[in-house]
């Protein structure tokens, strides 16, 4: 199946932003972070993590408490979003650790240098995919460590209308399609291995952890 890219690349809808931050992530979002302790099982402090495409920081407020020794830039487009994170890192009392920025992708050298570099469900986002190789290529020093999550493209419409049932059934109208046209949007492994090719960062590696999802990973 051919990729078809998202209608908008920004989640800045106030509903669609609300609908996402309220809608149950627990089981993917404590994956994510399951998932890096096994890939990264030495990792224990960092000053200078990034979370590319954080939302509404319900990621990076999960990771700030698993790793209570870090400080997070959590950086995303939509300001709505952002809103939303604002509100979740009032109430985690996470706030002097975690902070939120808008800005949008590429970023360069001299925006967040970062030694940690996460990031969950943003590359399928992108219009041109290569801005956050570069991004990662520009800010992250020389060894940081890398943790790239993202949805995997399925092989038709009818295993992706199949997974929108089976994941998201008690979910909004609105997060449905989103999911939908989200698995659209996403990419292989063989079309994420040509963009690490093209980005000079064939040494991380490419695996899918389940049905739906896939990780890069490793160190710059």
């Amino acid at each position: 199946m051919e990729r078809r890219p998202e209608p908008a690349e920004l989640m800045n809808d106030f509903s669609q932003a609300l609908a996402y931050s309220e809608a149950d992530f627990a089981e993917p979002h404590d994956r994510f972070i399951a998932l890096f302790r096994e890939t990264f099982p030495e990792f224990r402090k960092s000053e200078k993590v990034m979370d590319l495409g954080c939302g509404p920081a319900d990621i990076t407020v999960r990771f700030a408490k698993a790793f209570p020794q870090t400080r997070i830039i959590g950086l995303d487009g939509a300001e709505e979003m952002l809103k939303l994170g604002e509100n979740r890192l009032q109430t985690s009392g996470l706030s002097h650790r975690i902070t939120l920025i808008q800005d949008t992708l590429p970023l360069h050298d001299s925006s967040y240098p970062c030694d940690t570099l996460i990031s969950n469900s943003l590359l399928h986002h992108l219009l041109d995919p290569m801005t956050l190789w570069e991004t990662i290529v520009n800010i992250c020093e020389k060894g940081s460590t890398l943790f790239i999550m993202d949805l995997m493209r399925p092989d038709d419409e009818l295993t992706a209308r199949q997974m929108v049932t089976q994941y998201a059934a008690k979910e909004p109208e609105i997060l449905q399609q989103d999911f939908y046209h989200s698995l659209l949007a996403a990419y292989t492994p063989a079309e994420i291995e040509v963009q690490l090719d093209k980005a000079g960062l064939t040494h991380l590696q490419i695996e899918a952890v389940s049905d739906r999802h896939l990780i890069v990973h490793g160190h710059l």
